[in-house]
Protein backbone atom coordinates (compact mmCIF):
# COMPACT_ATOMS: atom_id res chain seq x y z
CA UNK A 1 0.00 0.00 0.00
CA UNK A 2 1.40 3.83 -1.05
CA UNK A 3 0.45 6.64 0.84
CA UNK A 4 0.93 9.89 -1.20
CA UNK A 5 0.00 13.32 0.14
CA UNK A 6 0.05 16.61 -1.22
CA UNK A 7 -1.58 20.09 0.12
CA UNK A 8 -1.37 23.68 -0.63
CA UNK A 9 2.24 23.43 -1.59
CA UNK A 10 3.35 20.00 -3.92
CA UNK A 11 5.39 18.79 -2.01
CA UNK A 12 5.17 14.66 -2.30
CA UNK A 13 5.83 11.90 0.43
CA UNK A 14 5.42 8.52 -0.82
CA UNK A 15 5.55 5.41 2.13
CA UNK A 16 5.78 1.86 1.16
CA UNK A 17 7.09 -0.15 3.88
CA UNK A 18 10.56 0.75 5.10
CA UNK A 19 10.97 3.55 2.02
CA UNK A 20 10.16 7.43 2.18
CA UNK A 21 10.78 9.41 -0.22
CA UNK A 22 10.09 13.12 -0.58
CA UNK A 23 9.45 14.77 -3.83
CA UNK A 24 10.30 19.10 -4.21
CA UNK A 25 9.03 20.94 -6.97
CA UNK A 26 11.25 24.13 -7.88
CA UNK A 27 9.74 27.12 -5.49
CA UNK A 28 9.58 24.36 -2.48
CA UNK A 29 13.56 23.38 -2.96
CA UNK A 30 14.35 26.99 -3.18
CA UNK A 31 12.46 27.78 0.29
CA UNK A 32 13.81 24.86 1.74
CA UNK A 33 17.26 26.04 1.21
CA UNK A 34 16.86 29.84 1.79
CA UNK A 35 14.28 29.16 5.01
CA UNK A 36 15.88 25.64 6.19
CA UNK A 37 12.30 23.53 6.13
CA UNK A 38 9.24 22.49 4.20
CA UNK A 39 6.28 21.25 5.85
CA UNK A 40 2.47 20.21 4.77
CA UNK A 41 0.05 17.90 6.35
CA UNK A 42 -2.70 15.60 5.23
CA UNK A 43 -6.25 15.72 6.94
CA UNK A 44 -8.08 12.77 8.51
CA UNK A 45 -11.27 12.69 10.32
CA UNK A 46 -9.18 11.39 13.42
CA UNK A 47 -6.30 14.17 13.15
CA UNK A 48 -3.76 15.33 10.92
CA UNK A 49 -0.23 13.43 9.11
CA UNK A 50 2.33 16.01 8.86
CA UNK A 51 5.68 15.66 7.13
CA UNK A 52 8.11 18.29 6.78
CA UNK A 53 11.94 18.74 5.58
CA UNK A 54 13.82 20.37 7.87
CA UNK A 55 17.90 21.69 7.70
CA UNK A 56 19.89 20.00 10.67
CA UNK A 57 23.68 20.85 11.42
CA UNK A 58 24.26 18.21 13.84
CA UNK A 59 23.90 15.47 11.86
CA UNK A 60 26.23 13.93 8.71
CA UNK A 61 23.24 12.05 6.92
CA UNK A 62 19.85 12.16 6.25
CA UNK A 63 17.78 11.16 9.18
CA UNK A 64 14.24 11.02 10.24
CA UNK A 65 11.94 10.83 13.36
CA UNK A 66 8.22 10.24 13.56
CA UNK A 67 6.30 11.41 16.28
CA UNK A 68 2.92 12.71 17.28
CA UNK A 69 1.48 11.95 14.02
CA UNK A 70 4.77 14.63 12.31
CA UNK A 71 7.58 13.14 9.75
CA UNK A 72 10.59 14.81 9.97
CA UNK A 73 13.04 14.00 7.07
CA UNK A 74 16.07 16.06 8.78
CA UNK A 75 18.90 17.10 5.78
CA UNK A 76 22.65 17.97 7.11
CA UNK A 77 23.45 21.59 6.41
CA UNK A 78 26.26 20.97 3.90
CA UNK A 79 23.78 18.72 1.85
CA UNK A 80 21.18 21.79 1.52
CA UNK A 81 23.26 24.28 0.78
CA UNK A 82 22.72 25.30 -2.49
CA UNK A 83 20.63 22.54 -3.77
CA UNK A 84 18.26 24.82 -5.17
CA UNK A 85 21.55 25.93 -7.44
CA UNK A 86 23.11 22.93 -8.54
CA UNK A 87 22.19 19.75 -10.79
CA UNK A 88 22.11 17.55 -8.17
CA UNK A 89 18.71 15.51 -8.22
CA UNK A 90 18.74 14.40 -4.64
CA UNK A 91 20.03 12.46 -1.45
CA UNK A 92 19.67 8.87 -0.09
CA UNK A 93 20.60 7.54 3.11
CA UNK A 94 19.24 4.01 4.62
CA UNK A 95 18.96 4.79 8.09
CA UNK A 96 19.41 1.72 10.82
CA UNK A 97 17.21 1.14 13.22
CA UNK A 98 17.49 -0.02 16.96
CA UNK A 99 15.99 -3.45 15.70
CA UNK A 100 18.69 -3.52 12.98
CA UNK A 101 16.13 -2.97 10.44
CA UNK A 102 17.01 -0.56 7.98
CA UNK A 103 14.80 2.51 6.71
CA UNK A 104 15.48 3.79 3.25
CA UNK A 105 15.37 7.91 3.26
CA UNK A 106 14.59 9.82 -0.20
CA UNK A 107 15.22 13.19 -0.85
CA UNK A 108 14.64 14.67 -4.75
CA UNK A 109 13.49 17.34 -7.08
CA UNK A 110 9.82 16.57 -8.74
CA UNK A 111 10.25 16.09 -11.97
CA UNK A 112 7.58 17.01 -15.05
CA UNK A 113 5.96 13.31 -15.20
CA UNK A 114 6.49 11.51 -18.65
CA UNK A 115 3.05 10.61 -19.05
CA UNK A 116 -0.54 12.22 -19.04
CA UNK A 117 -1.02 13.13 -15.29
CA UNK A 118 -4.04 15.84 -14.15
CA UNK A 119 -1.83 17.18 -11.64
CA UNK A 120 -0.58 20.34 -11.65
CA UNK A 121 3.15 20.42 -12.76
CA UNK A 122 4.14 23.51 -13.83
CA UNK A 123 6.35 24.54 -11.18
CA UNK A 124 8.09 20.94 -11.47
CA UNK A 125 11.92 20.41 -12.69
CA UNK A 126 12.17 19.88 -16.74
CA UNK A 127 12.27 16.10 -17.46
CA UNK A 128 15.90 15.34 -18.45
CA UNK A 129 14.47 12.58 -20.66
CA UNK A 130 11.88 15.20 -22.40
CA UNK A 131 15.06 17.29 -23.29
CA UNK A 132 16.24 17.28 -26.80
Amino acid sequence: MYLICSISQNMKIRIKDNFVRYRLTQSEVKQFCETGKVMAHTQFPGGDLCYQLVQNDQIDNLSASFENGNITLMVPLHLANNWHKNELVGFQHELKLPDGTILHLLLEKDFVCLDNTMEDQSDNYPNPKLQS
